[in-house]
């Protein structure tokens, strides 16, 4: 059988590729193939730029060069290469950029953290955007077909979404079978829709020439330049295709990408503009205008189920994003179900997923349509995408060694188009626009005092622990009693005595005949494997330390690591004559707090809502003892 490479070099057969390939097509592309439904009727009709020849070729030319270089090139092309052991996505390339630092400068330390947690952060607020913008659009398509269905256009959108988020508690592992086939449809149509519009005026196909884009802003200067807060329109979704590598790889994507979405979505823009030439009134709707009168409803119906998708490519992305920031310590531990789906809808978050639809509500019932929307929609995306440009600089610079004179101008290049967008849609701001910021903000708030204050909870925790060799070294002078079976008590301090441990000590004077303390250690990589991710350590007086190591998308499971354990022969463990000793915190102000006071208040709110660590981390319930103690923060 024929062979080939995914974008991270691991051989996979042709069939196997064009399996990766279509199912990349069903969860990638699904927010930049349905920004058609939009795109065009928010150029001409929000910004009131007259249906001319000039302009509509202008409009045209931007959005091919805008596809080109932000997601062709950029992310596609050079982004993409830089992946966290195949992994993508803002958390993986923050990660790589702390890696290239290192601890040379703490300031850049901290620098290149915030920027990626608020890159997260407003990945939240594309989460509510895009279900909101994408269904909106799609049911507007009714007015076209029936103009009296307008006052039913906001209930069936709401009826729509409820419907979306009830199905996360399902898993969408039947439904996500058919988000390929539906998706290339999809595609398909949009590029046949388009093509029949540009035989008619072939003229259209001029506008990849560039310079129909600069006159475009010579003729309409600061007008022109606003124009562009609506075509980034057109790229949003673009971050996407790196977010998703590590669910199929670069080369799945990278074929979809060249080979069927660009080619279809472009040529449907195409159409769009020969429509709006040969009849400017087409502007209320140049997307659903494309299509004939009897195929406007399988198109409305097609639309929808195309939007669907790509809400819920957005939504699964916000329950993977939650997890890896509990992962890597911006997020207290929250309840989460595994579902049945493997590459999409894997993890249900019900906390995130209830937030997410509450908003979504909102902003449907605030806006009530897609134009109000699109006010909305644009500011998020365009600094996340500025974030991962610098980000991806630093990791060239200090991880990939480029020269100065090869990485500047890759930094001045993509930062003058980002900038030129999020200068554009910066007029958005008090239009709507201020929503995802201020959710990006509340977010980014949330996860870095968590942060801060689990760092300065670690420290004081330190600074109060009885160093571990010393404690093993006065049981020798003094032994208490050993009783049988196995006591592990979890501690973030591997080289100090855990709290639970001298609280048992103290209260029931004994000790196990053997004690595991085991240290959970989170590293700044996807997965770790198997081999490396259990490492069992002897220390004197029948004490072992335990290291135990997850990536960011790993799923932690102690019950397994100690199976891992017995299995390689490092130590055998039974779960029966096994006990697990947890220590509950109470936190109490310090005089001194170590952060604002609001913000500590903030923190012991989060601290006392985050779920166990029983619970978290797989542990029998049946098999937890828990000693409550008190700390000074």
């Amino acid at each position: 059988m024929s062979q080939t490479t995914t974008g991270h070099g691991a051989e996979i057969s042709r069939t196997r590729l064009a399996g990766l390939t279509l199912a990349a097509v069903g969860v990638v592309f699904g927010d930049i193939g349905t920004s058609p439904l939009y795109t065009m009727k928010e150029v001409f009709g929000g910004h009131g730029i007259a249906v001319s020849h000039d302009n509509v070729l202008g409009i045209l030319s931007l959005v091919f060069w805008a596809l080109m270089l932000i997601v062709s090139l950029k992310y596609v092309l050079f982004i993409m290469r830089a992946d966290n052991r195949g992994e993508g996505g803002i958390m993986a390339l923050t990660a790589l950029a702390q890696r290239a630092v290192g601890k040379a400068s703490p300031r850049m330390m901290w620098g290149l953290t915030a920027l990626g947690i608020f890159g997260a952060a407003l990945f939240y607020g594309d989460g509510v955007i895009t279900p909101a913008m994408s269904v909106l659009s799609a049911v507007e398509g009714l007015e076209i077909a029936a103009p009296g269905m307008h006052r039913y256009v906001v209930p069936i959108t709401i009826v729509v979404i409820v419907g979306l988020f009830w199905m996360q508690s399902k898993g969408t592992a039947s439904v996500g079978a058919l988000f390929g086939p539906v998706m290339v449809t999809w595609f398909l149509t949009l590029g046949t829709l388009g093509l029949a519009q540009v035989i008619h005026h072939p003229g259209v196909l001029a506008a990849i020439n560039p310079w129909y884009g600069m006159n475009f802003f010579i003729e309409h200067r600061l007008h022109g330049f606003l124009a562009l807060g609506s075509v980034v329109l057109a790229v949003t979704g673009g971050e996407a295709l790196y977010a998703d590598m590590g669910h199929f790889g670069r080369r799945p994507i990278k074929l979809a990408w060249f080979f069927l979405v660009l080619p279809c979505l472009y040529m449907n823009y195409l159409g769009q503009g020969a429509l709006l030439l040969s009849d400017p009134s087409t502007v209320r709707n140049p997307f659903y205008l494309l299509a004939p009168d009897w195929a406007l409803y399988p198109m409305v119906g097609l639309a929808t189920m195309a939007t669907i998708i790509a809400s819920q490519a957005v939504i699964s992305g916000a329950f993977s994003l939650t997890r890896q920031a509990t992962q890597l310590g911006y997020c207290p531990r929250i309840a989460y179900i595994h579902t049945s789906a493997r590459e999409i809808g894997q993890v249900y978050v019900p906390g995130i997923n209830w937030a997410l639809l509450l908003s979504v509500i909102a902003l449907v019932l605030g806006f009530r349509s897609s134009s109000n929307l699109a006010s909305a929609y644009g500011i998020a995306v365009t600094i996340t995408m500025l974030i991962d440009t610098v980000l991806a600089f630093i990791v060239v610079q200090a991880l990939w060694k480029w020269r100065l004179f090869q990485s500047i101008p890759f930094l001045v290049g993509f930062l003058i188009v980002d900038l030129g967008f999020v200068i554009a849609c910066s007029v958005k701001v008090f239009d709507g626009g201020w929503f995802p910021l201020a959710m990006g903000a509340a977010i980014f708030t949330l996860l870095a005092t968590w942060h801060r204050g689990r760092t300065l909870l670690s420290e004081r925790t330190r600074l109060e622990t009885m160093p571990l060799d010393i404690f093993i070294s006065s049981l020798f002078h003094s032994p208490p009693r050993r009783v049988e079976g196995t006591g592990i008590f979890m501690t973030a301090n591997s080289e100090g005595v855990p709290r639970p441990l001298l609280h048992n000590l103290l209260h029931n004077k004994v000790l196990h005949e053997r004690v595991v303390l085991l240290t959970v250690i989170n590293e700044d990589v996807p997965f770790v494997p198997e081999i490396d991710r259990v490492e069992v350590q002897t220390l004197d007086f029948g004490f072992y330390r335990m290291f135990v190591r997850y990536g960011f998308k790993d799923e932690p499971d102690i019950p397994g690591a100690m199976e891992q354990a017995t299995t390689t022969g490092q130590m055998e463990f039974r779960m029966m004559e096994t006990t697990f000793f947890l220590g509950r915190e109470r936190l109490v102000p310090h005089v001194k707090p170590g952060m604002a006071m609001w913000r500590e208040r903030l923190f012991f709110f989060m601290f006392r809502n985050a779920s166990s660590a029983a619970d978290f981390f797989r542990i029998p319930p049946n098999r937890v003892v828990e000693f409550g103690t008190q700390v000074e923060l």
